[in-house]
């Protein structure tokens, strides 16, 4: 078994398994929560009072560090049993959400998740959004995240929203199909959330996060427009989302709408006829504010010109609103 080749920094950790027991055919891809280096990365792991390490990590520089080789289990996943099977990588990122990574450091993981696949012979990487079929590797998945595994935000938004943008880039390279067609892609497509809260405090949101987990949804909360918003799963396809909203909207979250993931609502399939939500805190067209009640009930678009909409209730014009403040019901 050997090690990348890519590497330009070793420092190996004693918290380490030593040899991993099983095969490897999983990448796992954490978020640093720091744009370090990867010696700073490599003190960080150093410590046997930390219980932690990496097989790699990645700078923010895009330079590659090693941890543990590739031989052996590191500790990493908060699962033994992942870990045994798993390439583990840390990517330095930044320190808040969505810990977003630079383009250096997101380039190198490319490169090196690339190679990973290439020596161990995995033909082809396949994500799914679904947590079921991530930690039983259902239908040949075998790309996980911490947060499976723990209560913890890991890979934080930005990695976990291109999962299967790395899965088709390292696929193209590796010369095999494109990953699941059911996933989330962060290029120019829609990519469609399902929001179940819009919160000022981050603790309420926290709250309503914890619940979902709890219920087995994979939830996470993002801050936009000054809103903690509690959001589910990330699609390419509307239909994907639209599943996950009738199941959401069957375990009594009768709130919860569709979102895109550039933080905007899904506007462009809005049309007269269409019943919509508004989104929170939206202002009507001339910048008037509006009643609380009116974001929390349905309505139906009367008429579209550019992006003003109106929107009706019961049949009743409610008021003009921006098209992009509206979702889909």
């Amino acid at each position: 078994m050997s090690n990348s080749a890519l590497v330009d920094y070793t420092k190996i950790s004693p918290n380490r398994t030593s040899p991993r027991k099983n095969k490897i055919d999983t990448i796992t891809i954490h978020c640093v929560v720091g744009q370090c280096s990867v010696e700073t990365l490599g003190a960080i792991f150093a410590p046997s009072s930390r219980q932690a390490s990496s097989n790699y990590g990645i700078g923010y520089d895009g330079r590659f560090g090693m941890y543990c080789e590739e031989k052996d289990r590191s500790w990493c996943s908060s699962s033994a049993a992942n870990d045994n099977r798993a390439i583990t990588i840390e990517v330095a990122s930044d320190a808040t959400e969505p810990y977003a990574v630079n383009d250096k450091a997101y380039a190198a993981l490319l490169d090196l998740v690339t190679d990973i696949c290439r020596r161990n012979g995995i033909k082809k990487l396949v994500w799914s959004t679904n947590k079921n079929t991530r930690v039983n590797h259902l239908n040949g998945c075998n790309m996980t995240v911490h947060r499976d595994y723990a209560n913890k935000s890991c890979p934080g938004t930005y990695l976990y929203e291109r999962q299967a943008e790395i899965a088709a880039e390292v696929n193209k390279r590796l010369g095999t199909s494109p990953a699941e067609p059911e996933t989330p892609s962060s290029g120019a497509g829609t990519l469609y959330k399902v929001q179940t809260g819009a919160f000022k405090q981050k603790s309420n949101a926290q709250a309503l996060e914890k619940k979902l987990k709890a219920a087995g949804f994979d939830t996470y909360v993002v801050n936009t427009g000054g809103y903690y918003k509690v959001q589910v799963g990330a699609f390419s396809k509307k239909a994907n989302a639209d599943a996950m909203l009738a199941k959401l909207k069957a375990a009594g979250y009768s709130d919860a709408f569709i979102t895109t993931g550039s933080g905007g609502t899904a506007a462009a399939s809005v049309k007269v006829g269409s019943k919509v939500r508004l989104k929170q805190g939206a202002k009507t067209y001339d910048g008037k504010s509006l009643a609380s009640f009116v974001y929390n009930r349905d309505h139906v678009v009367k008429e579209i010109s550019g992006d003003r909409a109106v929107i009706t209730y019961g049949g009743v014009v409610v008021a003009a609103v921006k098209l992009s403040d509206l979702t889909l019901v």
